[in-house]
């Protein structure tokens, strides 16, 4: 059993577990629960109405937040010649093609993001194993693998978020700090929320959005009403 902190458990006696906020009053409550020492992040998980052992219903995709993360985020890209330039001006951490897979297969994974260039996928094929699994590997469904890497630099340095379906058909996703206003959390959420219901897919039945839940990096999940969620 997980012995959770004097402040965690204060926290959670704030908190109705049976009780579904909106989201201005969901962001609200967490803000008002006693905090730690750091800028703590917010985060959504959001439990979907899909069989995830079905290829055809995952979910998958990035959405570029209104108003940014609050963290600076470490992208690297696959690309050479003009599109490598274009990168490295755009603000990408590190650039390169066989030899930035090879420090990668080296053991290397000290970034957030990969992006690649089309034809950059013969040296980023051979890395599955290694970013797979961290949920890093480039997908033209959330804008990783694009032939424009500068302009794909550009949005998720400014706070465009990747999120996907785990084994479980649950979305987790970060939106924001706790130092965060409500307004701005809330302006936030509401933007991924409904960019994963614009990608709701065809073969799901009954509702997609089973379950909303929203917490601080250190404090309990606090459950959200979304009313598209019961369309």
């Amino acid at each position: 059993m997980v012995k959770r902190s004097k402040r965690y458990l204060q926290a959670a006696a704030k908190v109705d577990p049976t009780k579904s906020h909106a989201p201005a009053a969901a962001l609200q409550l967490i803000k008002s629960l006693p905090g730690t020492k750091f800028d703590e992040t917010v985060e959504v998980a959001i439990h979907l109405g899909i069989d995830p052992k079905k290829t055809d219903q995952l979910v998958r995709g990035a959405v570029s937040l209104p108003k940014g993360l609050g963290k600076s985020v470490k992208v690297i890209v696959f690309a050479e010649g003009d599109k490598a330039a274009a990168a490295k001006a755009a603000g990408a951490d590190e650039v390169g093609s066989g030899e930035l897979a090879d420090k990668v297969l080296g053991g290397w994974t000290d970034f957030d993001i990969v992006i690649a260039s089309p034809d950059m996928m013969k040296h980023v094929g051979k890395l599955g194993k290694v970013l797979g699994p961290q949920g890093k590997m480039p997908s033209p469904k959330s804008g990783t693998v694009t032939a424009d890497v500068g302009q794909a630099v550009k949005e998720f340095k400014a706070g465009k978020v990747e999120f996907r379906t785990d084994a479980g058909g649950n979305v987790h996703a970060a939106f924001g700090k706790k130092s965060f206003s409500v307004d701005d959390l809330s302006a936030n959420l509401v933007a991924l929320l409904e960019h994963v219901s614009s990608l709701r897919p065809a073969a799901v039945k009954g509702s997609f959005f089973r379950k909303i839940s929203v917490s601080s990096t250190m404090g309990p999940g606090v459950q959200v009403t979304w009313e598209v969620a019961s369309a």
